[in-house]
């Protein structure tokens, strides 16, 4: 499988660099440039890309309202925001636009070409260090869904597949979950896929967002 990649950034220079770096993989191709949010939007309904590298910052429209409209108009679309902006706001409401990842970009190439292979694959890719303030930060922010829906949803899971979304939550791997629950890494990677597919949810972040607004998981 190749991964073809979307380039979102303002900055030639950098969108140039990246471009060296992923035609560099035999896994990867990059099939776009875009230098503001309404390009992105445009090429990501025109040519369907697997991972969007967007940018935060960019004239016209942002790269957290591009992340909204894009996973809109290009569902198979996985948008990765890369930041130079180290402020929780920008991961929070990238989250909940529904990004599949936060990384900021002094980044390791060989970090975000691995983040690139596992958000194409679907998995969620979020800094450690983000991922913890936004726990610590943000969960008692995230309201509830204001319904029973979000029980409703709930109903779907068996007792088990209950407990990993629990631990998902609260931001263990997979290799933690398993050793938390006594189970294999395998069997947790099989549960958390049912997870998704029983809720409907892209990746492990909207599955974290969804078990503080269904009010599974409580901040501490």
């Amino acid at each position: 499988m190749t991964i073809r990649v979307l380039l979102a950034d303002d900055e030639a220079l950098l969108r140039m660099a990246f471009t060296t770096v992923l035609d560099a993989q035999p896994d990867m191709k990059p099939v776009g440039g875009a230098a503001d949010g309404d390009e992105a939007i445009r090429l990501a309904r025109q040519l369907r890309p697997d991972v969007v590298l967007m940018d935060v910052r960019m004239p016209g429209t942002d790269g957290i309202e591009s992340t909204r409209r894009i996973v809109r108009v290009s569902p198979q679309s996985r948008v990765l925001i890369l930041t130079t902006f180290d402020l929780d706001e920008y991961a929070f409401a990238g989250i909940k636009a529904g990004a599949s990842g936060f990384l900021l970009k002094n980044v390791r190439p060989e970090d975000l070409l691995t983040a690139i292979r596992n958000v194409a694959a679907g998995d969620a890719v979020v800094s450690p260090r983000i991922t913890r303030r936004l726990l610590e930060n943000f969960a008692a922010h995230i309201p509830g869904d204001g319904s029973d829906r979000g029980e409703e949803r709930l109903r779907l899971l068996t007792t088990r597949e209950r407990q990993v979304l629990v631990q998902v939550a609260r931001g263990l791997s997979n290799t933690e979950i398993a050793a938390t629950l006594h189970l294999a890494e395998a069997t947790v990677k099989s549960h958390l896929g049912r997870i998704l597919q029983k809720l409907e949810l892209r990746d492990r972040v909207q599955a974290v967002v969804f078990a503080y607004e269904s009010r599974l998981v409580h901040p501490s």
